[in-house]
C-alpha cells in the first residue's frame, strides 16, 4: 500500500518566492533539461503532482533545483526542496563546484567520475552560482604543505614531458575532434600528472611550473567535455584548472582561465557573470603581457559587452583588440595561449562573434573568413566550425547559394571529426538552408543531401 503523500510546502514556497506559476516552472525545467540533452515533457500537471508530495526522478529533481536556483539567484538543492530524501544528495553531485585547498585531489575525483561516465556528472547542468566563484576566490595553503610531503622527486624533465604530452593531445583534439583520445587524456591527468604534482621539487619555481602544466591538462579535459556538450562537467574542469593556476601563483595563466570561463558562459547562453569574468581577466593582464596576448583578453571583453547589450562600447573594445594584435608578435604568446593557435585568428573569430551579437552580419562574415585563413590546416575542427559560422552570416544576408558553397567547404573539413559541436553545426546548416531556400533551390538540395550523409556517418 502506497504511503500517503505529504504536501511539499518547500517547493511551493520556493516557486512563490520566484514568482513562478506551475506552467512557468514546467517550462524552466524543460529548458534546463534541454541544456543537458535531455528531452522532458514536464508540464504544469507534473509540477502540481510534485507540490502535492510526489517526488520526481532524481535527475528531474536536479533540473528543478537548477531552474529555481537561477530564478532565485542563490543555490537550492533537491533535498532542501523536498524533491529527494535528505540523504539522497550524493557527495559527488557538486564535485568540482568549489575552489578548495587541494585542486589535485578534486581533479582525481572528478576524472574518476568522468572515466566511469557517472551520469550525475556527465549530464550535470552548468551552475550560474559556481561561475562567479573565481571573482572572489582565494587559495588556501594546506595543499602546498601536503604537496611537499610527496616522496617522488620531480624536475624540469618531468615538467617538459607533461607539456609535450599536452601539446600532442591538443593537436589530436584540434585535428580529429574532442571525442578522440578523451578517456586517455583524463586518465593521464588523474594518474601521471596528479602524481607529479604531489612530488617533491627542487625549487618553488619548478613546483609552480608543474602546477601550471597540470592546469593545461585540466583545461584540455574541460574543453573535451565542452566539445561533447557536457557543459556542467566542462565547468568543473575549468574551475579546478583555475585553482591550479592560483596555487601556482601564475596570475596571467589564471586570467586565461577566467577568460575561458567567460566564453563558456556566453557560448551556452548563460551570461550572468561573463562580463565580470572578462573584465577581471583583462585587468590582470593589462600592461603585464605582450600586445598579442592582451588582445585576446580585450576581444573577450568586447564580446561580453555585446552580449550585455552595450553595443557602442563593444565596438570600441573590438577595435582596441584589433589594434593590439596588429602590434603584437605571435612568438611572444605564453605557452598556454599558443597551444590553441594564432592570436590574430582568435581576435578575428571573437570579433566576428561580437559583431554577430550586434547584428552586423556582413562584418561578422568578413572576420570569420579572416579567422579561418589565419589558422593552421591542422586545426581541422575549429576551421570547419568557423567556416560554418561564416556561412550562417552569408545566409543571414540572403546569400543562400554562396552560403551553401561555404557550408560545403565546412563539410569537407568535418570528415572524420567526432564532436558534438560539429553535429550541432551540421544540424544548424540544414535548418537554416531549408528555411531560406527558394523553390527548392538546387544548391540547398545538394547541401542537404551531403549534410544528411555526414549525420548518418558521424552523428
Amino acid at each position: 500500500m502506497d504511503e500517503p503523500r505529504v504536501r511539499n510546502d518547500a517547493l511551493k514556497d520556493a516557486m512563490h518566492e520566484a514568482g513562478l506559476t506551475y506552467d512557468q516552472m514546467a517550462r524552466d525545467v524543460r529548458a534546463v533539461a534541454a541544456e543537458c540533452g535531455d528531452s522532458l515533457r514536464t508540464n504544469k500537471s507534473a509540477v502540481a503532482h510534485w507540490v502535492s508530495g510526489k517526488r520526481p526522478e532524481p535527475q528531474t529533481a536536479a533540473y528543478v533545483a537548477v531552474a529555481l536556483s537561477r530564478r532565485l539567484g542563490r543555490t537550492v538543492l533537491p533535498h532542501t526542496l523536498g524533491l529527494l530524501p535528505a540523504d539522497a544528495d550524493r557527495p559527488d553531485a557538486h564535485l568540482g563546484l568549489r575552489l578548495g585547498p587541494d585542486p589535485v585531489d578534486m581533479l582525481c575525483r572528478l576524472g574518476e567520475a568522468d572515466i566511469r561516465r557517472r551520469k550525475l556528472l556527465t549530464s550535470a547542468v552548468y551552475s550560474v552560482a559556481a561561475a562567479g566563484l573565481p571573482l572572489g576566490a582565494e587559495q588556501a595553503i594546506e595543499y602546498q604543505e601536503r604537496a611537499r610531503a610527496g616522496r617522488r622527486r620531480t624536475g624540469r624533465a618531468e615538467i617538459e614531458a607533461v607539456r609535450d604530452m599536452t601539446a600532442l593531445y591538443t593537436a589530436i583534439d584540434e585535428r580529429h575532434g574532442g571525442q578522440h583520445g578523451r578517456s586517455a587524456v583524463v586518465q593521464y591527468l588523474t594518474s601521471d600528472v596528479a602524481a607529479l604534482c604531489r612530488a617533491e621539487f627542487a625549487s618553488d619555481q619548478d613546483r609552480s611550473a608543474m602546477l601550471s602544466a597540470a592546469a593545461e591538462v585540466a583545461y584540455l579535459c574541460g574543453w573535451k567535455a565542452y566539445d561533447a556538450s557536457e557543459h556542467g562537467l566542462a565547468q568543473r574542469y575549468y574551475l579546478q584548472a583555475y585553482s591550479l593556476t592560483r596555487e601556482a601563483g601564475d596570475d596571467l595563466h589564471s586570467a586565461f582561465i577566467l577568460r575561458i570561463l567567460a566564453h563558456n558562459g556566453m557560448d551556452i547562453r548563460r551570461p550572468e557573470h561573463t562580463l565580470a569574468l572578462a573584465e577581471a581577466a583583462l585587468s590582470r593582464v593589462k600592461g603585464k603581457a605582450d600586445p598579442a596576448t592582451e588582445a585576446m583578453f580585450a576581444v573577450t571583453r568586447a564580446r561580453a559587452l555585446a552580449v550585455a547589450g552595450r553595443g557602442r562600447e563593444a565596438v570600441a573594445q573590438t577595435k582596441e583588440a584589433q589594434d593590439l594584435v596588429l602590434r603584437g608578435e605571435e612568438a611572444a604568446l605564453p605557452r598556454w595561449a599558443a597551444l590553441w593557435g594564432s592570436a590574430r585568428a582568435c581576435v578575428s573569430s571573437h570579433s566576428a562573434k561580437t559583431l554577430k551579437a550586434l547584428g552586423d552580419h556582413a562584418n561578422a562574415e568578413r572576420h570569420y573568413a579572416a579567422a579561418a585563413r589565419g589558422r593552421s590546416v591542422a586545426q581541422q575542427r575549429i576551421n570547419a566550425l568557423t567556416i560554418a559560422a561564416q556561412a550562417e552570416q552569408q545566409a543571414a544576408q540572403g546569400h543562400i547559394e554562396q552560403a551553401c558553397h561555404t557550408w560545403g567547404q565546412s563539410l569537407d573539413l568535418l570528415e572524420g571529426v567526432r564532436s558534438a559541436r560539429a553535429v550541432d553545426a551540421v544540424s544548424g546548416m540544414r535548418r537554416q538552408a531549408r528555411a531560406l531556400s527558394r523553390n527548392g533551390a538546387r544548391a540547398v538540395a545538394d547541401l542537404d543531401e551531403r549534410a544528411r550523409s555526414w549525420q548518418l556517418a558521424y552523428a
